[in-house]
Order: structure tokens, then sequence, then C-alpha cells
């Protein structure tokens, strides 16, 4: 039998017909939804008088534009926020859909609960009208973001018309330094190749790093594959998969789990496997990173300046993005002066972010000029937490302790920090404008997040004193 990749043994699997000019017609496995867009879609797919294909198999949570302040209630700052919560709670639960909905113990970031309950498995098609659902690949499925309009089809039909990406493969060898986490593996790889880099790609992330790499911070590597332009990510399902999802909510039990981790310790690519194009780095060479511009690509090591502008990019986009974070080539990024610091977003908002971000603020006290928030990814996420007293430490340092959402990921006409304000963020883009109005975003790891905010400035935590 040919050598197949991964993708290739799930889409082989999952396409029910071959419609020609490379696309397929893909068997869904799973919808996600969120408040902002699946009220949207339940909605149309009710007044057409079609129902849901498979409610057991479809899920929502509400997330997106929920407000995230203590003793929240529907109430968004987002003008028709609450509006988009009353659709989807009431479209959700006429169509049977499993709701997460606020005050639930499992709410929370789609893309952090989806794993945290089990429900993105090895080996499924798991899709949802978000660009990050790519971050669920690092289970070894096949996830991918979708518009409304396929999520009605989806919903509807539980099949997909999809083009299928080329592959790629991203081996990074060797070891990450301590200290160096998924958060700088992504920028470095941005940074190297550009936010093109994988267009039209689906990536497979492999190679000694990776594999070393916890489920969590998995997740943070795949979710910024859409930022890299990808169709979406993967890594293959191991031993470190299977142990994270035993006992979660939706996973099989009984026989039934040994049958499944059976199946899905296949879904790997073969030895001699052809990928339509490879890259890779070498760990060593990854380093603390922090973005000084408005695209995630547009970042260099912490200890680093701004860069001149380089042959093979845009040069207008380069100046753009110089003027607009006020910054000029050749000046230092550590030691610039921050207004806010942020720690949240599927991208690291999980607990082991938040344990990581604590052991740096233990004992130390925010700068007084800096505003400083964390918002855990889930409910489950923020109680674990509290339960091991991280949210002390937290509100001891000067951080607002906030309840489960996307919260200042993004900017929907609610909460901002305020126009010019620099923010350091854990968070995946830096686009302008994205928290904010003018608001200047520079992204980084949870532990630097932390760190700038203590100094005031862009730091690394082990500048601190």
């Amino acid at each position: 039998m040919t050598p197949r990749t991964a993708f290739e043994k799930i889409w082989q699997s999952h396409c029910i017909a071959d419609l020609g000019g490379g696309t397929g017609l893909i068997l869904i496995d799973r919808v996600f939804l969120h408040e902002r867009t699946g009220g949207v879609a339940l909605e149309s797919l009710a007044a057409a008088g079609r129902a849901v294909h498979a409610p057991s198999q479809a899920f929502a949570t509400m997330d997106h534009v929920v407000d995230t302040r203590p003793g929240r209630t529907d109430r968004t700052i987002m003008p028709t926020g609450t509006d988009f919560i009353h659709a989807t709670r009431k479209a959700a639960l006429a169509a049977g859909l499993t709701l997460f909905d606020l005050g639930d113990p499992r709410q929370g970031i789609v893309h952090v609960i989806s794993p945290e309950q089990g429900i993105v498995l090895p080996g499924v098609t798991l899709v949802c009208p978000d660009s990050h659902t790519c971050s669920q690949g690092a289970l070894g499925a096949l996830a991918w973001g979708i518009g409304s309009t396929e999520a009605e089809h989806a919903l509807a039909t539980a099949t997909l018309r999809v083009r299928k990406p080329k592959t790629m493969r991203v081996s990074v060898n060797g070891r990450l330094a301590s200290g160096v986490t998924a958060k700088d593996l992504a920028l470095h790889l941005l940074a190297k190749f550009g936010a093109g880099g994988a267009k039209g790609h689906i990536v497979e992330y492999a190679g000694e790093a990776v594999r070393a790499l916890s489920v969590e911070e998995r997740l943070t590597l795949c979710n910024m594959a859409t930022e890299f332009s990808a169709f979406s990510a993967f890594i293959a399902a191991d031993e470190t998969v299977f142990a994270y999802l035993r006992g979660r909510p939706y996973a099989p039990t009984g026989v039934l789990w040994d049958r499944a981790v059976a199946e899905w310790a296949l879904l790997h690519s073969d030895e001699g496997a052809m990928f339509d194009a490879e890259l890779a780095i070498d760990a060593a060479d990854v380093r603390s990173m922090v973005t000084w511009g408005t695209s995630p690509a547009q970042a260099v090591p912490l200890g680093g300046a701004v860069p001149d502008f380089r042959a093979g990019a845009a040069r207008e986009g380069h100046d753009r993005a110089l003027a607009y974070m006020d910054v000029t080539p050749g000046q230092p990024l550590a030691g610039l002066r921050i207004d806010a610091a942020f720690i949240g977003s599927c991208t690291n908002s999980r607990l082991s972010d938040l344990r990581r971000a604590a052991a740096i603020l233990r004992g130390r006290t925010v700068a007084p000029w800096v505003k400083a928030i964390c918002v855990p990814g889930s409910t489950q996420v923020k109680a674990a937490a509290e339960a091991e007293g991280l949210d002390a430490v937290f509100r001891t340092a000067g951080f607002e302790w906030r309840e489960a959402g996307c919260s200042m990921c993004f900017f929907s006409g609610g909460e901002s920090f305020g126009a010019r304000a620099r923010v350091i963020s854990s968070t995946n883009r830096n686009f302008e404008s994205r928290q904010g109005p003018e608001t200047r975003t520079h992204l980084a790891s949870p532990e630097v997040v932390a760190a700038s905010a203590l100094a005031g400035a862009i730091t690394a935590p082990e500048a601190l004193a």
C-alpha cells in the first residue's frame, strides 16, 4: 500500500464522494457553535424548515461577546450582544443541541472546552464558525473554521463540500530551551516563513520538540496555524493525548476506549509518506519572542530590535506597521513602556498557562500605571485555578480576575484598552484596532506578559530583579 499522511487517512475515511476538481463531500462528525454566529445559522436552518441532522453531535457555547467581569449576566458591553446570546440560547435548545450556557460549569471558549470535555477526539472531523478551530488539530483531529452558511449545511446534512488542501510537514528538531514556549515556537515560525507560509496547506507539526509538548502546549501551537494562512493544523495523537483524553466526559469508556485507542494509534503519517511541502527548524534557534508590528509574523526575539525593511516584504505594510505601532527600526523592544497587559484567549488561557504566569507574579506587584487583566479560558479552568489559589496570586499582584470568555482578544464594539494604548498580550492577533480602536498590541507568551506587567515595560522574566 502506498504510504499515506495522517491527513490523507482521515480524509479518505470521511470522503463520501469525490466531486471532481480536487473537491470532496466530507462527513462532519462534530459541529461546534458560539453565540456570535451560532444563532444566525440555527435560525436560518429553522426558517428553511430543516432540522439538525444529529443534535447529539452538535454543541454551542457562550464565549465571544459575553461580559467577563465578575457578577455578569446576559447583558453585554457590545451593542446587540445580549440579542446574540438570547437568540443562540433559544435556537440551540429548540434544536436539541448541547449548550454550555452562562452559569454552566462547563462554559468557556470553544477551543478550550472542546478538548476539556473530550468532544474533539483523534480522527474526527470537527467544524466551527471560528478561524482558530485549527487549535483542535492538536489532538489528532481534522478541525477547521467555517462560515455561518457552511455551519447551516453541516448541521442539516452532517456533510460539507471541501476543496482538498495540500499537505505540509513542519519538523521541529531537537528540544526547546528552558523558558521557551509553544507560543514562542509559533511566532518564530511566522517570523521565519511569513504569514502566508502555509497558504493552501494543512500543516502537520512533527519532530522531537513537538512530541515533547503537553496537549495544552500543542493546542497553542496549532492555534496559530490560521495566522500561518493554513487550512488547518494537525499533530498525530500519541500516549500524551490518550492520557489527556482518558476519563473526559465525551470520550469513549470501557471496551470502546480500548478499541478507540487502537484505531487512534494508526492515525500517524506512514514512513515514506509524501508531503507537498516540507519545512524544518532547529528548536535550539527558537527564543522568547515578541511582536513589533501589526502582523503576528512581525516578530523578533525578545532581546532584539525593530527590524529594518527587508526585501521580499511589502514596503507599504512595513512602514504602516511602524507608524501604527509608533516604533522605529533599530529600536530595542525590551524596555518599551506598556499601558496594559492581557492574559487570555484560546491561545494561552489554559490552566498550565495561568500556572506559569502566576509563578512569575507571586510575591510581586504590577507597575502602578499598568491595567492588567486575566481571563481564564473556561469556567473549569477558573475553578481549578482558584482551587490552587492562583486567583489570589493574580489579584494580589494587581491583575483583574475575570469570568471565562474571549474578552479582549478582539474588539467588537465592547471593552477596549483605549486609543493608542500599548498592550502586551497572550492572544493570537495584533492587527490594527484588534483590541480596540487604535490600540497597539504586542504578542508574547503568558510568562512575558506577566513579567512585562510587573516591570511596566516589555521585559523577559529572567530580567526581573
